[in-house]
């Protein structure tokens, strides 16, 4: 699976991971009729989106993105492209998080309240990372896909060839053409 294809998959799963957790939440509070999980539920979700927001502002990839790109294995063979193994095998906690919080709601609706908030931070603080990776992907003609291995060893990448992209300068010549500010 191409990691930016992963990185988009993770964005919108943990997307939905946080809106099923807060329909659980409302529906776990709607049977006990309280009010101060729900308005205190919402001050956190509210927390959480402008937190994820701030992450997730920046252009370029994070550290250990950075880091990971950095250490690929380069071959010129396209690994095996199985997208549903890797995603379990690599959104695994997520999944178990979520079912685990959701299940607990009936006891505790806090529980899935504050759970939603993490996947929101989650989601919005990755949003950008596939834009970044792409950039670096069409800068350097390479294509970055994750290699298939154990759920619980980091994940580790394989670098492939692909299409470099270049970019016309403005006046055809090869170079930017020099504008001079006019004095006076």
């Amino acid at each position: 699976m191409r990691f930016t294809d992963f990185l988009k998959a993770t964005v919108l799963i943990s997307a939905a991971a946080a809106t099923a957790l807060a329909a659980v939440t409302v529906a776990s509070v709607s049977a006990k009729e309280s009010v101060t999980v729900p308005v205190v539920g919402a001050a956190w979700w509210i927390a959480a989106g402008l937190i994820g927001a701030y992450l997730g502002s920046r252009g370029e990839t994070s550290q250990p993105i950075g880091r990971l790109l950095a250490s690929a294995r380069t071959t010129s063979a396209l690994p095996e492209v199985r997208p549903g193994r890797v995603l379990l095998n690599r959104l695994w906690p997520l999944l178990l998080c979520t079912i685990s919080a959701g299940g607990l709601a009936f006891l505790a609706p806090q529980i899935p309240a504050i759970a939603c908030g993490f996947t929101i931070i989650w989601a919005l603080s990755w949003r950008r990372q596939d834009a970044a990776v792409t950039a670096i992907e069409e800068r350097d003609g390479a294509r970055f896909y994750i290699e298939l291995g154990s759920p619980f060893r980091a994940i580790r990448l394989i670098r492939t060839p692909g299409f470099k992209t270049s970019l016309p300068s403005l006046n055809g010549g090869g170079q930017r053409r020099r504008v001079e500010k006019p004095v006076g």
